[in-house]
């Protein structure tokens, strides 16, 4: 960190000795059996913080009794809100609907599995207190998962550092503590194709790494199936990267070249040797060989152009079906206002 920034570090942190309002935005789908332990430990580590504060439960079509425990919740405790999309639009469209909602001075990003402990947000409360406007949790181990799991984990995000012009921080998922103008930041970017990391990332404003050791889940199933995986790491490269469209330019020119070489070399053989043309299984072999990466890249610059095709028609990301709002709208505008910076 150079002079300035830690001027600015300093700066920021000496106007953060008021007390934020926290927002803990949590998207579910089919979380039916672990939603009670998580509003219970969640909700008792903010009340130990003594701050106001609200959490946004966001059902994401659920076919269980999500939606069921979130209004019963509600209910309960007024620090609740509940925003029931119309169908299932997906985890990172969920999320962007709990933060289009969410209205506290800090913002909370937690899966609701329990598999990021509710108890490390006073330690994110303390990277905010020093300056930082995005306090990241680290995945030091990853309990309950299998070794080819972490094995595709641990090459994408390391694979994404080395291609992408922005940073992705390695080892780290949704869990995060994000400030309101970073949230306002983020609230710009409204397109269809969503990898919230990326979008994390790109966003800026200094940033802070805290570790932790990752749970297995509490309750329930897995959503994430290893196609679904398989598209969000697509959906992050070409979100986040041409660098398949210049792989695809960079290989056809070489193979150019090699084939302008090896022509080169049968011209000289037959013309200076008398000798014939043979190979027709080795010339079936390349031929198939590069019809193949032909349609491999033809798939790339597809999946490139299908997302084009989608941003364009300009559809809304999601619908909402119903908001019960908290009362921490209400409770933010009795209080003194502060800077959210």
């Amino acid at each position: 960190m150079d002079i300035s920034s830690a001027e600015r570090l300093s700066a920021s942190a000496e106007s953060r000795q008021w007390t934020p309002s926290i927002s803990v935005v949590v998207p579910a789908y089919n979380e039916e059996e672990v939603l009670p332990e998580f509003y219970r430990r969640t909700s008792t580590v903010l009340r130990a913080l003594g701050v106001p504060y609200e959490i946004v439960f966001v059902n994401d079509g659920s076919n269980d009794s999500t939606l069921v425990v979130m209004t019963g919740l509600r209910q309960q405790d007024p620090n609740v809100t509940v925003v029931d999309l119309s169908r299932n639009f997906g985890k990172e469209i969920a999320l962007t609907a709990g933060l289009d909602q969410c209205c506290g001075d800090v913002v909370v990003i937690i899966d609701a599995d329990l598999q990021d402990p509710p108890e490390m947000i006073p330690e994110f409360i303390e990277g905010w207190r020093e300056g930082f406007d995005v306090v990241y949790a680290v995945r030091t181990e990853r309990e309950g998962e299998t070794w080819l799991k972490k094995l595709t984990a641990h090459t994408f995000y390391r694979l994404m550092q080395a291609i992408s012009r922005v940073k992705i921080p390695k080892d780290t998922g949704d869990f995060r503590l994000m400030t309101q103008r970073s949230i306002q930041a983020l609230g710009g970017l409204r397109e269809h194709h969503r990898f919230m990391k990326g979008l994390f990332a790109w966003v800026g404003f200094r940033s802070k790494p805290v570790y932790y050791k990752r749970d297995p889940r509490a309750a329930g199933q897995t959503k994430w199936n290893y196609w679904k995986l398989w598209n969000l790491a697509v959906e992050g490269f070409t979100s986040f990267t041409i660098a398949p469209l210049k792989i695809a330019t960079y290989f056809g020119l070489g193979i150019a070249m090699l084939a302008l070489v090896y022509a080169l070399v049968v011209i000289y053989k037959t013309l200076a040797y008398g000798d014939p043309v043979r190979g027709y299984p080795s010339l079936m072999v390349v031929v198939l060989f590069l019809g193949g990466i032909q349609l491999l890249f033809t798939g790339i610059l597809g999946e490139y152009l299908g997302r084009v095709f989608n941003e364009v028609k300009q559809r809304p990301l999601y619908i909402l079906d119903t908001v019960f709002p908290s009362s921490l709208l209400e409770n933010k505008s009795n209080r003194n206002p502060a800077d959210n910076s």
